[in-house]
């Protein structure tokens, strides 16, 4: 267990080492955050700090930079996150505010979660198990062409090209009508086991349409939104490309694998998780560290985060990750 003061240095060594990107040296910390304590102190400080695995040095430096280890004591050790500032505060309310729906809500959070934290942000789209049917639509394009559009309760929008054949305006509002009138207020399972008879119950004339536009619909409803990632802001990777240990590489192959990074997300819950290098059990990310937070819509959750380098300012991601994730859950609440 450390006592206060070596805590005390291993917090000013991570500071330091985080804004500065270069190792900390004793003199350094005595001067810089009056440990009233001589820089002999510290060195022997700093001594059984490395020695317990909490700091490292690179090469001849005398200078010290945290490990995994320290960075996670640090981090268990925060007795609050870094507030956000009120200009923070208004620059989340105003980039989100307005999303029309949300496909704009993704795309707005992970653009806000890379520009705050500058780090590359992902977000999982929420599930849409429990959200039901609010509109189906059909629209006639040109020739015998068409599109299929479904309007579910959460706002998400889908839609799918079929062949209307020979169906006219009227044989178009009729059969649109009629699925409405069947689909609305149903959820996916629901609307799938009505689908099933859907077709036989329809003059046997437009059955060949009307079959082409149910298999649509079928597509529409399997296709589970919540395993999509959105990501946003890789170019911010490239400021810290030195501070992989041997390349950047890895951490993006492993940004372009969606299941991997789906169980990162699933593992957030609504306060804020950290995992930290070697915490990370991919080990393409056994360099970088993640930090997530879950939001809900309809009692169900879904992550948000980032993922950057070790040497991250936690208070400040961490606040801005826990931040958005809950302005996310009250505009999904509201819309």
């Amino acid at each position: 267990m450390l006592d206060d003061r070596k805590l005390a240095v291993l917090r000013a060594i991570v500071t330091d080492y985080v804004h500065s990107r270069e190792p900390v040296g004793s003199r350094t910390l005595v001067e810089r955050h009056h440990l009233d304590v001589s820089p002999a102190t510290v060195r022997n400080d700093m001594a059984a700090l490395e020695e317990e695995g909490y700091i490292t040095h690179r090469h001849t430096s005398a200078g010290r930079v945290p490990t995994d280890k320290g960075y996670r004591l640090f981090v268990d050790r925060l007795a609050s996150m870094k507030p956000l500032t009120s200009a923070e505060k208004r620059a989340i309310t105003a980039f989100l505010s307005g999303a029309a729906d949300i496909d704009d809500i993704v795309t707005r959070t992970v653009r806000l979660l890379a520009q705050v934290t500058q780090q590359v942000a992902i977000m999982q789209y929420p599930s849409t198990g429990s959200a039901t049917i609010r509109r189906i639509d059909i629209v006639s394009l040109h020739d015998s062409k068409g599109l299929v559009i479904m309007v579910n309760s959460s706002g998400t929008v889908t839609q799918h090209h079929v062949d209307l054949g020979q169906l006219d305006d009227d044989g178009i509002a009729m059969l649109r009508d009629r699925l409405g009138d069947a689909l609305a207020g149903l959820t996916p399972t629901q609307a799938a086991a009505v689908l099933g008879d859907f077709t036989s119950m329809v003059d046997p004339a437009i059955q060949s349409v009307t079959a082409g536009i149910v298999a649509a619909l079928l597509d529409m409803l399997a296709s589970d939104q919540h395993t999509k990632i959105v990501i946003a802001g890789i170019n911010n990777l490239a400021q810290f490309s030195d501070e992989f240990d041997t390349s950047i590489r890895p951490v993006l192959d492993t940004l372009e694998e969606q299941m991997v990074l789906l169980k990162l997300l699933g593992e957030a819950s609504s306060d804020v998780m950290v995992r930290i290098g070697q915490e990370n059990s991919h080990a393409n990310l056994s360099t970088a560290s993640v930090v997530a937070s879950g939001y809900e819509m309809d009692d169900s959750w879904a992550g948000l985060g980032v993922v950057g380098p070790t040497r991250m300012d936690y208070p400040s991601t961490m606040a801005s990750v826990r931040a958005v994730a809950r302005y996310v859950s009250r505009i999904l609440a509201e819309g």
